[in-house]
């Protein structure tokens, strides 16, 4: 009998070591599921698209982006852009590249960012038969009012160089829109 009395000892501690032991392993995957929600509740996805068309001329243009909220007065995220432009027997130009970009909410209706970008430029002129492929980095800063998931504003590129951007201007308006 007591070798008996041993083993039911020994089957029943068994028996609670493994229940304890898949509780526990039930208990973390349920924590990282809670976790895993936790970041994608702060994740928003948003971006630009365009489209212009016209006399021979062609521009498109797509910039997707995605922020997360560290908390509700600074997120951070990157974006990419991809776009193009055609004048018709005159100038083609692509460009693409990503970003990184920090946002500001000092108060909920105002927003504060700057946004450090990279892109890659293939610009050919058909009359002249000239290209040239070079990187323009532009470095924003900028301001906006915002109303919810929209933002509208205007940046600051203080990167620019009138002889080799992408840009006519270093100032420019946005509109943003994260979901």
């Amino acid at each position: 009998m007591k070798k008996n009395g041993f083993l039911r000892l020994i089957k029943t501690v068994l028996i609670i070591v493994l229940l304890f032991a898949w509780e526990t392993s039930f208990s973390q995957e349920v924590n990282q599921e809670k976790q895993k929600s936790v970041f994608w509740e702060k994740v928003q996805f948003g971006g630009g698209f365009g489209l212009g068309f016209g006399s021979g001329f062609t521009n498109i243009s797509v910039a997707p982006s995605a922020i997360y909220n560290v908390n509700k007065y600074f997120s951070a995220g990157l974006g990419l852009q991809y776009s193009y432009l055609k004048q018709k027997n005159f100038y083609s130009s692509s460009q693409y590249g990503a970003s990184l970009i920090g946002l500001v909410n000092p108060v909920e209706e105002i927003q504060l960012s700057v946004e450090l970008e990279q892109l890659r430029v293939n610009v050919s002129y058909d009359e002249t038969n000239f290209s040239d492929d070079f990187w323009n980095t532009g470095l924003f800063l900028g301001a906006g009012y915002r109303m919810e998931n929209v933002i509208i504003g205007a940046r600051y590129n203080v990167l620019f160089n009138e002889d080799k951007n992408v840009y006519g201007d270093a100032f420019m308006p946005f509109v943003r829109v994260f979901f």
